[in-house]
């Protein structure tokens, strides 16, 4: 395969993730990290450093447009991007102890959890809002707010609750952002759409601002180990920030559901390559 046409699928993979990562909060590198590694043979690790540039590319490109839209919970980030950047730190240097066999089941493994969480959401009804009891950390930190829904056409305001809860399962998100090259969105909207009770689209929007911040934090680990490729990671970056940027218009209209139900045979097909991989096992 020549360069150009490499260049030119890395753009386009960008641009797909960055689509479907802006939508769901994930960030792409869920995406990104099973196909390169399974169908272009990238080492697990050059594509984990590639997938955590293309995680920040799209909380750039999608954050802007949500903060624009006032559907991110900023003081929400900020207090628990504290606990993830310190586990994405512990993340990517724990990384440097396992080889690929181990990170390619750990991978398949976090595929399979995020078709069940995205088959769960679906059929519990998640654009309902939750009603919540008042939490007594969320009143002091002011982390109650509101969005605009412009699908419903209403303001929604929300309470937040279990805050220690949210920040625990933010640190293993980050050790996890670390481990694996992702943004561990799923385990950032997990936390605040289900342990924290903010509704689906703010837990979304506020992740893809978070996902930035919690890759920023490992990807020094991984640059200076080498394993930031800039003919693999540049294409993908630029597909990712034009496709976050489309997603990010469309989240907000669009009910995640349809989106859900596409993603979900996708997602497991990938974690059976990864999981597959990760034994030894040829396809």
């Amino acid at each position: 395969m020549s360069l150009l046409v490499f260049t030119l699928l890395m753009l386009l993979l960008g641009f797909i993730a960055g689509v479907f990562g802006s939508i769901l909060g994930l960030g792409g590198g869920i995406i990104i990290t099973p196909i390169i590694t399974t169908f272009f043979g990238v080492d697990i690790k050059y594509a984990i450093g590639a997938s955590i540039v293309a995680v920040i590319a799209t909380s750039s490109g999608a954050a802007i447009s949500y903060l624009k839209d006032d559907m991110i919970n900023v003081r929400t980030a900020m207090f628990l991007e504290i606990f993830t950047t310190i586990g994405g730190l512990v993340g990517a240097i724990l990384a440097g102890f396992f080889d690929a066999t181990i990170l390619n089941i750990l991978f398949g493994c976090l595929l399979i959890f995020q078709g069940y969480n995205m088959w769960r959401k679906m059929h519990k009804g998640e654009e309902v809002v939750q009603k919540v009891e008042s939490d007594k950390i969320a009143e002091k930190l002011k982390l109650n707010s509101s969005y605009y829904d412009k699908q419903l056409g209403k303001e929604i305001p929300y309470q937040v609750e279990k805050v220690p809860g949210g920040a625990a399962v933010m640190l293993g998100a980050g050790v996890a952002s670390g481990l694996l090259g992702i943004g561990s969105g799923v385990f950032k909207v997990m936390a605040m759409d289900s342990m924290m009770k903010m509704p689906l689209k703010a837990s979304t929007a506020t992740s893809n601002l978070m996902i930035g911040v919690t890759a920023a934090a490992s990807a020094t680990v991984y640059f200076f180990n080498g394993y930031v490729n800039p003919s693999l990671a540049g294409p993908l970056a630029i597909g990712i920030v034009a496709g976050a940027a489309l997603g990010s218009k469309i989240m907000p209209k669009l009910p995640a559901k349809t989106i859900r139900l596409i993603f979900i045979p996708v997602i497991l097909i990938m974690a059976l390559q990864m999981l597959l991989k990760g034994l030894g096992v040829s396809f």
